[in-house]
């Protein structure tokens, strides 16, 4: 078995000062792995979360661990807009260019729930609350000349499709792991319309799959939600005719945060986008309703839509 790399490694011998990354979620897992990891390539990183203390901690721990570390803090609550335009605006105030915008804070499985603006808790905070900010920091990524969109997305979107129809559970009886699916499936198609409408503009997109990984994000799961999702990976791998016990391979979030580093730093991804990336390299492991190029013209306006009420 290839020996995982982890996301220091993924920028060894990469050079990245003078350039500027926003990342979502910074405060824990795989958002404070890849900030260290951008950091350490000369990066001024933009951290934004909730989570005021843990904010504090985490450029701390980064202005501990490497040195002349160039960091700020941003509090951002995806779960409502309003914070979401206030956060683009402080960005803006810091900086007037972004390189790289890592959209990677999220949820996942959690009960049903939602977001100040009426939005399901999981697209909205995985998908909508990041397709705003987005938007709104386009001018910035564009003045970079060569931006990167990165977008956490996860295998998981095999679990569900957007209900375009319903993309907020106020018809149905809620499934929080066709919700995930959804949310996740969202990020991709998020992904590959946003390199379709402004790779003219030089700001190129990509979704990232960073495997199982051992965060909080697992917080809401029992283990009779464990042995669900085991038997969904098991279903999901004969559907195309491989053989899996379920059992889910999780990886530390230095390792985790390998790939998302990749495609925010990574020379061999210049002039590519709209690619779907796991382990470090591209991956064709995308359900067809992911990969739906009329479906992602359909969200964009969707979301469009929904972010402007």
């Amino acid at each position: 078995m290839t020996e995982r790399r982890g996301a220091l490694q993924v920028v060894d011998g990469i050079e990245l000062s003078g350039k500027v990354c926003v990342i979502t979620g910074a405060s824990s897992g795989l958002g404070r792995e890849s900030a260290r990891a951008l950091a350490a390539a000369g990066a001024h990183v933009v951290l934004a979360a909730r989570n005021h203390d843990a904010l504090t901690q985490t450029a701390d721990w980064i202005h501990a661990e490497v040195s002349g570390a160039r960091t700020s803090t941003v509090y951002l609550d995806l779960t409502a807009l309003a914070s979401v335009r206030a956060a683009a605006t402080t960005i803006r105030d810091i900086t007037p260019v972004i390189h790289v915008l890592m959209n990677n804070a999220g949820v996942m499985f959690t009960p049903f729930g939602r977001t100040h603006d009426g939005f399901e808790l999981q697209i909205g905070t995985n998908h909508f609350g990041h397709f705003e900010l987005s938007r709104l920091l386009v001018p910035q990524l564009a003045a970079a000349g060569g931006a990167r969109l990165v977008i956490l997305a996860s295998g998981g979107h095999v679990m569900g499709d957007v209900d375009f129809d319903d993309p907020n559970w106020e018809t149905r009886e809620y499934d929080k792991f066709v919700a995930y699916g959804a949310s996740k499936t969202a990020n991709i198609l998020h992904a590959f319309e946003a390199d379709r409408r402004l790779r003219e503009m030089g700001i190129r997109a990509y979704a990232v799959h960073p495997g199982t990984v051992a965060t909080s994000l697992a917080r809401h799961m029992s283990s009779s939600d464990f042995s669900q999702l085991r038997k969904f990976v098991a279903t999901n791998s004969a559907a195309h005719g491989e053989e899996s016990d379920g059992f889910l391979d999780f990886v530390m979030p230095e390792h985790g945060a390998a790939t998302q580093v990749w495609a925010a730093a990574s020379p061999k991804l210049a002039d590519q986008g709209a690619l779907y990336l796991e382990d470090c390299d591209v991956s064709d492991a995308i359900a067809p309703h992911a990969r739906d190029a009329q479906h992602a013209v359909q969200l964009w306006m969707l979301s469009e839509k929904m972010c402007a009420q």
